[in-house]
């Protein structure tokens, strides 16, 4: 065994806008295909931006998507990721919640790091053969234990938003 240098690093996610977003990686270069595919089929109106960073070859990052804006904000994160075979996904008009369980099924996905529209860090390491993805920081640091009061918030704001009944 020999010993190789390795460095942490950090990676914030610009994301002005606040747009929901999905982090993953896969292992093939017809992921860009297959999740554009999972994202017309599973919410047709939906606005996305697809990158996907290539892990030999060219090593470039590819891309795709329904919205310049979009696709070009998922590109520049990308490249500042820069992570084998990772991929993000900008979402308008659209959340993860409607495309998740299909992302998960398309037989390149391998990990889903997060689904967040929060403030995001991505976790890397790097080394002379290049970088690979640790983990998120996904938002703020928790604040305490939701009490009585939080609760009804909670269970109102998800009847409110229809994604529970009564």
């Amino acid at each position: 065994m020999t010993d190789i240098p390795l460095q942490l690093k950090l990676v914030q996610i610009e994301n002005p806008d606040g747009l929901n977003l999905i982090l993953g990686q896969s292992h093939f270069i017809k992921t860009v295909e297959d999740i554009h595919e999972v994202m017309v089929t599973g919410v047709p109106d939906a606005k996305f931006g697809l990158a996907f960073c290539e892990s030999s070859g060219l090593a470039l990052v590819r891309s795709t998507g329904t919205d310049d804006a979009l696709k070009a904000l998922a590109e520049r994160n990308a490249l500042a990721i820069g992570a084998g075979h990772s991929f993000i996904l900008f979402l308008k008009d659209a959340y993860p919640i409607n495309v998740l369980n299909a992302l998960k099924l398309v037989p390149e996905v391998a990990n889903i790091y997060c689904a967040t529209a929060n403030p995001l860090q991505v976790v890397l390491a790097e080394s002379e053969q290049g970088r690979g993805i640790l983990g998120v920081i996904d938002g703020v640091r928790t604040q305490g234990i939701e009490d009585a009061d939080g609760v009804a918030w909670r269970v109102g704001f998800l009847r409110m938003i229809g994604y529970k009944a009564g």
